[in-house]
């Protein structure tokens, strides 16, 4: 009996013992993970503490994209916080630091006294960009695998260690290659100070050493298209003066045009990064400028196309769509050469049916085209399915695939049959005979359906080739989606209908999907009225046609 007391007592024991290991077993890793988790929230919360109050544009990354070196303690880092304004990069643990120790661009230069016509060279020590020859000796800069070398935040210039002597400590800073594109902080300084005294003649500041300076102004989109906004934001910051760049997601375009009012008059020029739609809300912008008195500093604009259609940057020969394919730096080469052109602008009344209806007109401005039947039907539904799933609709080839997956049903389902039957169609007044169709195109600019030059078709009659700036709008037909694919591919014609100052469509019965510049809605009987409304200031680059055979007919 005692040795099976003895014995029952050692059981307990060894299943206590496993019972406690067990619990240690499951409860370690578990308290391990949560001190873990607890010390990355702390250490999260701290960086975007020094993030808030830095005057540094911090940005972190778990991954540098080329060999790094804390700017601090100059060791080899993988991951850490980097400065999207002057490209600094520093580990976690020197992040404090450096936001003490260095200084960021100056978007105004600070003093007591006279306002400075002037500023020495910002030097930044490591990180230099890859290929970049010291200014001194001519030699390739970056060669050692270590901090060394100095760039500055401004003009770009590079210098060995060794070739950095007092005398470039101090010499002035003359901004490089694109110094007619970049707001000095000097010049800045001199407008507060003239603003401060009453003074408005603006206009009689010129920077020191600019000929032909021309300013631009960067607006960017970070929710278009294929989501690029964000890399360009940095990459313009690092080039230009951080003042001149602009996140459309935080800040309106009517508020970031009004610094063109501090600029020189018909100078100033605007490169909006985007889609027609973003293209659309700054031109708005601009002639809200023009309702306020401001004509003389109404900017002149450039497309970097990151949308879906692109269609007016393409017409304006910006390119169908920009993928990070041309480096920054050529962007604002293209931006300095390019040519000032006009781009008709239209008004588009949209008037409800009814002796009772007491509600105003809807109004749009038009930029690109207006139409109704299959494409708007298609663009409707593409709206409806993103507006669910905005997440989905990060890629602008997800958004092609869309587009053609919803053609495709319309191919079969034809939900636009006998157009014809259910409008009339008036051109400058007269009365044009339809032929059998289901939608109806109205085009002020060379392309549709992202990057089809519907007017012209395949080319094979003499038709003239459509302008953006002549004041006609041209009139097209088409069978119905499959038609639509077939013109896109150039293995058919539109159904061209004419050309006008004025269109006047009326919806006789029924609803109908139409669109203007692709923002859609369906639209019950109404009558539509589209009119010239202004001109805008546009640039056009002759580099990036998609059809080799109509590049040289635009410029002309």
């Amino acid at each position: 009996a005692g040795m099976e007391s003895s014995g029952g007592a050692s059981r307990a024991v060894a299943d206590w013992r496993l019972a406690v290991w067990t619990l240690c077993s499951v409860l370690l890793p578990v308290l391990i993970t949560a001190w873990c988790s607890f010390q990355r929230s702390r250490r999260q919360l701290l960086i975007r503490d020094i993030f808030l109050k830095s005057k540094h544009n911090w940005h972190y990354t778990d991954l540098f994209g080329q060999p790094s070196y804390c700017c601090v303690c100059a060791q080899h880092i993988l991951r850490g916080a980097f400065c999207g304004c002057c490209g600094l990069r520093v580990s976690e643990s020197c992040l404090k630091k450096a936001d003490q120790l260095f200084l960021c661009k100056e978007i105004v230069m600070r003093g007591s006294g006279e306002a400075p016509s002037s500023m020495p060279h910002h030097w930044i020590r490591g990180n230099v960009p890859l290929c970049s020859c010291c200014m001194v000796c001519k030699q390739q800069c970056g060669t050692q695998p270590k901090l060394c070398d100095y760039r500055c935040v401004w003009c770009q210039h590079t210098v060995h260690d060794e070739c950095m002597v007092d005398c470039l400590r101090t010499e002035d800073c003359t901004f490089g290659e694109f110094k007619d594109l970049i707001i000095p902080p000097y010049y800045l300084s001199t407008i507060n100070q003239m603003r401060k005294e009453k003074r408005t003649s603006y206009e009689k500041v010129v920077p020191y050493g600019r000929k032909q300076w021309m300013p631009v102004i960067v607006l960017a989109n970070t929710r278009s298209g294929n989501n690029m906004g964000e890399t360009l934001l940095g990459e313009f910051k690092m080039l230009l003066n951080p003042v001149q760049v602009f996140d459309l997601s935080k800040i309106t375009p009517a508020k970031a045009l009004q610094l063109c009012t501090l600029l020189p008059c018909n100078a100033v020029r605007i490169l909006v990064c985007g889609g027609d739609g973003t293209v659309g809300w700054v031109l708005d912008a601009i002639d809200e400028m023009k309702i306020k008195g401001q004509e003389r500093y109404i900017p002149q604009v450039a497309i970097l196309p990151l949308g879906t259609g692109n269609d007016l940057s393409n017409t304006l020969g910006w390119g169908a769509g920009y993928a990070g394919e041309v480096p920054v730096e050529q962007i604002l080469r293209n931006v300095m050469e390019a040519d000032g052109i006009k781009l008709d602008r239209w008004k588009v009344q949209v008037t409800n049916k009814g002796y009772y209806n007491l509600r105003k007109p809807k109004v749009f401005t038009m930029n690109n085209y207006f139409s109704i039947g299959p494409d708007a039907l298609m663009a409707l539904n593409f709206h409806a399915h993103r507006e669910k799933t905005p997440s989905l609709f990060s890629s602008r080839i997800i958004n092609k695939a869309v587009y053609f997956f919803y053609g495709t049903k319309d191919c079969l389902v034809q939900e636009c049959k006998d157009l014809n039957k259910r409008v009339e169609l008036e051109l400058d007044g007269e009365r044009i005979e339809l032929p059998s169709l289901e939608g109806i195109i109205v085009l002020n600019i060379g392309y549709w359906g992202g990057g089809c030059r519907l007017w012209e078709g395949m080319g094979d009659e003499p038709y003239p080739l459509a302008r953006h700036d002549d004041g006609l709008l041209e009139v097209v037909g088409v069978h119905g989606s499959f038609h639509c694919a077939q013109i896109q591919v150039k293995l058919a014609n539109p159904v061209r209908l004419g050309q006008a100052h004025t269109v006047r469509l009326i919806l006789k019965s029924s609803k109908m999907p139409m669109q203007v510049d692709g923002e859609p809605w369906a639209q019950g009987p109404c009558t539509v009225t589209i009119t010239h409304k202004t001109h805008a200031l546009m640039l056009y680059h002759s580099g990036e046609q998609t059809d080799d055979d109509d590049a040289s007919s635009l410029s002309e």
